[in-house]
């Protein structure tokens, strides 16, 4: 079997038909190891994850078994169901459910800053810091915000990436916008791409990720058929993001984050068009030659 148009279009079959039977997953989100190519000796460059918000319409429990079948480990969480909540004791008791479960929470977000206030402020790293999470990917914070935010980021060594979401935001269009007020800040100041976003807002992502280099954190990976349009999101390998050359520039500039899939579209039935986004992503990186642990 290639790894071009052929397998792609085996695997949108195979998804298509599994619809909503689970037993499905298991099979369709890993490459059969007999097409796996001989071991390169090269370390898996690329860290796959999930955005708990992929699953915001299903409760934490139903998630986690998914993963399972995903053979995801690997979560970017947000308080939307009971996923990660704000509130201490529940979050205590999701942070145990994922931790029997072998899930490891690598970043917390979209999170949202509306306030230049120590105390609100402090109740989000908190937040993380309860957690064990090293990464906030944050929404909307305004650029006279962010020297009080640096201080948090410095007390609790937690990185600050902040999400670009479009043409539709008021001040983080593109990782450009984010790039131009972080010179000079602490180098744990930066950002988290998100490549359909990023797209939209005329960046070219490869260069983006280039231009980003040591200040990129997290990425949210979707796939879009067309760039000016936010509703035309399907599963990735469906669409025209370069996900091959997103991988290969991740690599060249040795980003050690996640590329999270953030799946937003068929928020009642996600599971087909996730199973087909990882099985695409991970058939990328055995196409790069890399062996590693993809399953």
């Amino acid at each position: 079997m290639s790894f071009g148009m052929d397998r792609r279009g085996f695997l949108k079959g195979g998804a298509l038909a599994a619809g909503a039977v689970m037993s499905a997953p298991l099979a369709m989100a890993q490459l059969p190891t007999e097409h796996l190519p001989s071991e390169t000796g090269k370390p898996l460059p690329i860290k796959l994850g999930l955005a708990s918000y992929t699953f915001r319409e299903f409760d934490r429990a139903k998630m986690i078994g998914w993963m399972k079948q995903l053979h995801l480990t690997d979560l970017n969480c947000k308080d939307v169901k009971d996923h990660l909540p704000m509130d201490p004791t529940q979050e205590d008791a999701a942070i145990a459910d994922y931790k029997a479960n072998g899930i490891k929470l690598h970043a917390a977000g979209t999170l949202y800053f509306p306030k230049d206030e120590d105390d609100d402020i402090r109740s989000k790293f908190e937040y993380c810091k309860r957690a064990g999470i090293k990464v906030i990917v944050a929404g909307d914070p305004e650029a006279k915000t962010l020297p009080r935010i640096e201080k948090f980021v410095k007390e609790y060594d937690i990185k600050f990436a902040i999400h670009n979401h479009g043409p539709e935001d008021k001040i983080w269009h593109s990782p450009m916008d984010v790039l131009k007020v972080m010179k000079g800040m602490d180098p744990r100041m930066g950002c988290c791409i998100d490549i359909g976003h990023c797209m939209r807002s005329g960046t070219d992502v490869v260069k983006a990720i280039h231009e980003v280099g040591p200040r990129l954190f997290n990425l949210h990976t979707k796939d879009l058929s067309d760039y000016t349009t936010r509703d035309s999101q399907v599963a990735v390998g469906e669409g025209r993001m370069p996900i091959r050359e997103i991988f290969e520039a991740l690599i060249a500039v040795k980003y050690d984050g996640y590329v999270d899939l953030e799946y937003e579209v068929h928020g009642d039935d996600p599971m087909p068009g996730v199973i087909e986004s990882f099985a695409y992503m991970r058939g990328v990186l055995t196409g790069l030659g890399y062996h590693g642990n993809l399953l």
